[in-house]
């Protein structure tokens, strides 16, 4: 893709640290992109943290903002949509709605969907998203970002070894809407076969599924998935190839999470190291999965 990328980014905020759009629109705009950012809900923090301030929007205030963006003519200048946390049905289905409209004004757009449901056998959504996503949100994805976790609830497949994620992968891709790239990152994933102390990133379009392998690093950063969804579709619009996108994306996520994980913290270390965004200095090596 050449020229200015425009993203419209509809996530979580939080005011303190770095995750949903606090996570996402930063590293796109560090590499050039416009992002024009519809948040879902307002938290003064992650939950994580134990404690937080701050609302869930509703479907009709995230529409409200779709529709001012629309009035400017946007949407025909759109190349992505890319959600992650809906925090309400109803916002799900606004989320849902933009899609379609904007891929009205720009056939050639695409739809990333991080179908945030779960991580480590939790689901931390409400009722009904898990299920909204796997029956409407993924027929519309072009491009999907899921961990484990939610690869394994939307295939219905246990994700244990190669070829089961492999599986996985193929039955979502299956599912995704005709005609687009059908892109997955799986954004972190430990089999039987993976070595100790390393964790596999995958990718999967047309050309194949590959893998980079990076070192497991001891920290919980929250926004980290969030993160990765957006570099990795920054340089799948760049590239046009998932797994030369996915190796870019790790390169620059490990570097903010090794920066992170130094600092000791669990808020993403995002304007420390943003010039690892850019050029991070070390590249992983792709291979086959």
């Amino acid at each position: 893709m050449v020229g200015r990328m425009n993203i419209l980014s509809i996530q979580s905020w939080v005011s303190y640290g770095h995750v949903g759009n606090a996570a996402s629109m930063f590293p796109l705009q560090r590499l050039g992109a416009e992002v024009w950012a519809v948040n879902t809900v307002q938290f003064s923090n992650h939950p994580g943290h134990g404690d937080w301030t701050g609302r869930v929007g509703t479907g009709a205030e995230v529409t409200a903002l779709i529709d001012g963006i629309e009035r400017r003519g946007a949407f025909a200048r759109c190349d992505a949509v890319l959600s992650g946390y809906m925090g309400d049905v109803s916002v799900a289905t606004s989320v849902l709605d933009a899609v379609g409209r904007v891929r009205l004004a720009n056939p050639a757009m695409l739809y990333c969907c991080d179908p945030v449901i779960g991580d480590g056998g939790r689901v931390y959504v409400r009722d009904g998203i898990p299920e909204l996503l796997a029956a409407q949100a993924l027929p519309q994805a072009d491009v999907l970002t899921p961990n484990q976790f939610e690869l394994e609830r939307l295939s219905g497949i246990r994700c244990v070894d190669a070829a089961s994620v492999r599986r996985a992968i193929e039955a979502v891709r299956g599912r995704m809407r005709a005609g687009g790239p059908r892109a997955v990152l799986l954004t972190s994933v430990v089999t039987a076969e993976t070595p100790t102390g390393l964790l596999d990133i995958v990718s999967a379009d047309d050309r194949g599924i590959a893998t980079v392998r990076i070192p497991t690093l001891t920290v919980a950063a929250s926004g980290a998935g969030d993160m990765m969804a957006a570099l990795f579709l920054f340089h799948l619009l760049r590239l046009g190839d998932a797994g030369a996108a996915m190796a870019a994306a790790a390169a620059a996520a490990h570097a903010v999470l090794t920066l992170t994980a130094e600092r000791g913290g669990r808020d993403l270390m995002l304007i420390e190291a943003q010039d690892s965004l850019v050029a991070p200095r070390h590249l992983f090596q792709l291979r086959e999965f």
